[in-house]
């Protein structure tokens, strides 16, 4: 057992790690905690700089990744110190932060593209990231963020989806910019569209743009948009969470294009 202390200062570190988005920053690193979202971001070639585990807990044998990771092995009470799980399973890794730009992306002929703006909450962004994985969507941008994409909950929310999903953040001029250099055409979900979101063409180039729960898409997307629709609602309330809108919207264009 290499630390069995809690207040070892490397346990603190990471626990700092875990809670500040500013530490995570200026170290470059993040923290992906589970054995299946530490195989996703293998599996996606990341390799971490440290590998942690506690026997006690860990029931699955995720093996040594690469010879240039740290494995480290600590005790049941130093583990549940780092974890932010209320069920940990005993592995957690340390990795330098992914990188990804717009120039990395590569699209499909058709391409399809989710423009999420201002999302707040780390459970909707990491929601719409498994919705973009399972869809198989061309890119994620992330427009004038307000929740850091590697805050350990949106890895966890999203299943560590957010390995696979390519995904760049930026300010939404420049989205647009690259957008319509693409020649796509952009998709604003809103419920005072008079459209029904099944009743418009999502085969062609398209990106779906989704904003707050409280108030939508700021204007700068509402009057760049060439699409408005909405999600017919019969209830009382009038809009529904971000991350099922968005799923909705992005599995009618998966259905239209699966159409023979």
């Amino acid at each position: 057992m290499d630390i069995t202390s809690p207040q070892n200062p490397r346990i603190k570190h990471i626990v700092k790690l875990r809670e500040d988005k500013r530490q995570r920053q200026k170290d470059g690193l993040i923290l992906v905690e589970g054995f299946d979202e530490l195989t996703l971001a293998l599996g996606c070639g990341l390799v971490p700089q440290t590998l942690l585990t506690a026997p006690e807990l860990a029931s699955r044998d995720l093996g040594i990744p690469s010879a240039d990771s740290e494995i480290v092995t600590v005790s049941r009470a130093v583990f549940e110190k780092m974890s932010y799980r209320d069920n940990p399973d005993g592995w957690l890794g340390i990795f330098p932060t992914p990188k990804t730009s717009l120039d990395d992306l590569s699209l499909s002929p058709s391409p399809l593209v989710i423009v999420a703006e201002s999302i707040e909450k780390p459970g909707n962004l990491g929601a719409i990231l498994r919705t973009a994985d399972t869809a198989q969507v061309d890119a994620l941008l992330i427009c004038d963020p307000r929740v850091d994409l590697w805050n350990p909950n949106v890895i966890r929310a999203s299943r560590g989806a957010v390995f696979a999903v390519p995904t760049v953040e930026m300010d939404s001029p420049t989205s647009l910019t690259w957008l319509r250099s693409r020649k796509m055409r952009v998709l604003a979900a809103t419920p005072s569209a008079n459209v029904n979101y099944t009743d418009v063409d999502l085969r062609e180039p398209v990106a779906i743009a989704v904003g707050t729960e409280d108030k939508g898409l700021t204007d700068f997307w509402m009057e760049q948009a060439d699409l408005k629709v909405l999600i017919p609602m019969q209830g009382r309330v009038n809009s529904l969470n971000v991350s099922i809108a968005t799923a909705l919207i992005t599995y009618e264009a998966v259905r239209q294009r699966n159409i023979r």
